[in-house]
């Protein structure tokens, strides 16, 4: 049985999926947006259990989660090292704009209880998120690379666009990873100091890069995910609900 409902908006001419999770019962809860990681498949977001996933544990949470499939832009068939190249940030706002319209659109949405978050390419896109759009109240990033760097046309670097955010964050990050880095992390934390944005970081040994997606075996380190879960989670709840 389907833990979702799907829509789709349109973002610049171009149709863009998104699920929809919600808890059991009709009280008025907190949002979120899930900025998705680069699957395995890249025929949608149902073809990803960890995405799925990650939208189920919201709604049993007491969220509303809305996850965009952001790289429409492109067919599935286009290999993701050209999607890389030639992503641009700004499409990336435009996504997030749509998937915050359809969020708050939900009525049983409190408009002022907001997050974002999201894993791997997620995370960076949920810096971002958080740097370029007010509104939210928390964002959780997970193991984010690229954060230092523009992509796009006319783009900065997410990191550039710290002193704009007016939310708190959580990072959940592995010790093994290089992308980011234990350097990147430390340049990270270190423009949140200096722009006075509430946070805590998180960094686990024996981990890597995806320590938390449980499809990718060799990557997964169950007991680590486990316990980031619980503080992303904590750190959630204590600021939304």
């Amino acid at each position: 049985m389907e833990t979702y409902t799907k829509v789709k908006v349109d973002v610049q001419g171009n149709a863009m999926e998104c699920l929809k999770f919600e808890p059991d019962g009709n009280s008025a809860c907190p949002g979120v947006i899930v900025m998705q990681h680069i699957p395995i498949s890249h025929e949608g977001l149902e073809k990803d259990p960890f995405t799925i996933n990650i939208g189920e544990r919201f709604a049993k949470a007491g969220y509303v989660a809305v996850i965009p499939y952001i790289f429409h832009w492109w067919s599935p068939e286009v290999d993701i090292a050209t999607k890389r190249e030639q992503w641009r940030d700004d499409r990336l706002l435009a996504d997030l704009d749509a998937a915050h319209d359809v969020l708050k659109g939900i009525e049983r949405v409190d408009p002022v209880r907001l997050a974002v978050m999201g894993h791997c390419w997620g995370g960076r896109m949920a810096w971002l998120s958080a740097g370029s759009r007010p509104g939210y109240k928390v964002a959780g990033v997970l193991y984010g690379g690229r954060i230092k760097v523009a992509m796009g046309e006319g783009a900065v670097p997410p990191v550039e666009l710290t002193s704009n955010m007016t939310c708190d964050m959580i990072g959940i990050f592995g010790n093994d990873d290089q992308n980011p880095s234990p350097e990147d992390v430390k340049d990270l934390n270190d423009a949140l100091d200096v722009a006075g944005v509430a946070h805590e970081f998180h960094c686990y040994d024996d981990a890597g890069h995806g320590f938390q997606d449980f499809m990718n075996e060799e990557r997964y380190r169950q007991e680590a995910s486990d316990d980031a879960w619980r503080k992303l989670m904590n750190y959630f709840d204590a600021r939304l609900k």
